[in-house]
């Protein structure tokens, strides 16, 4: 098979008005070289304010950095108060949507079904979905985690074409890492990943499963990225807290100097 290239997706969540997104993402681009974007693809999700700032910045400066977007609806257009659909992002040349996050899913009750309608909203618009999986720290201690995320990954893609998953990415987020200064094991981690993987290969072939990106996310920082890239299931990361600071993240992306 062909090497996956490494994803590195920074989500800002509910961080950074459409200034500051701009100097970090001028900020971020200097502390990277041509060279990194060879071996990384590097996402940045500001908030659905400051996207259109981001945007004028990468193409403005000829970024090699990619715009990506924190969640979608899954309807085109209509009464839907508040929220932002696919093709509404895809005109803002986004190129990756973060769909099914744990705290979508625990704070504004993101069903299975829901994030499965967001996942194709996300293709149909020719964009890539980064779905969001993983358990929370009951779940893991009552040995479901299998379950869980089979569970998850299973529904989130149902429907889905093997070739959109194929140029997509999952993320493993176990719930109880999630902006608490605690990570999953590596070892667990690559398991896990593997799993994910093994998943999508039951499903829908070897080719979605060769292709697509598992990411690991979970208090991801410069001082443990190094120990889950050296996972052969893991391509990635998806990067919270350490990725509002563009040093940091630079040292995330840059994790092998």
């Amino acid at each position: 098979m062909d090497e996956r290239r490494e994803l590195i997706v920074g989500n800002w969540k509910m961080h950074a008005t459409h200034l500051e997104a701009i100097q970090k993402v001028q900020k971020l681009s200097y502390r990277l070289r041509p060279e990194d974007f060879a071996r990384v693809e590097v996402v940045v999700a500001p908030a659905f304010t400051a996207l259109r700032a981001a945007q004028l910045v990468i193409e403005t400066d000829h970024l090699l950095i990619r715009l990506g977007a924190q969640n979608v609806h899954w309807e085109d257009e209509g009464a839907f108060t508040g929220e932002v659909s696919a093709p509404m992002l895809a005109k803002l040349n986004v190129s990756h949507v973060i769909v099914g996050h744990s705290e979508r899913r625990a704070m504004f009750g993101e069903t299975d079904a829901v994030v499965n309608r967001k996942v194709k909203a996300v293709a149909r618009h020719g964009m890539h979905p980064i779905l969001c999986v993983g358990e929370t720290l009951e779940q893991r201690e009552s040995g479901s985690t299998e379950e869980v995320v089979v569970g998850m990954v299973r529904e989130g893609l149902k429907g889905v074409t093997a070739e959109v998953v194929e140029a997509a990415a999952i993320a493993y987020e176990p719930v109880w890492a999630i902006g608490t200064g605690k990570n999953a094991d590596p070892d667990d981690a690559g398991s896990v990943a593997e799993l994910i993987r093994d998943t999508v290969r039951s499903r829908l072939g070897e080719a979605a499963a060769d292709g697509v990106r598992v990411l690991y996310g979970g208090s991801v920082n410069p001082g443990n990225i190094r120990a889950f890239m050296a996972k052969r299931h893991i391509d990635g990361a998806l990067v919270g807290g350490a990725s509002l600071d563009p040093d940091v993240f630079a040292a995330v992306v840059r994790y092998w100097i």
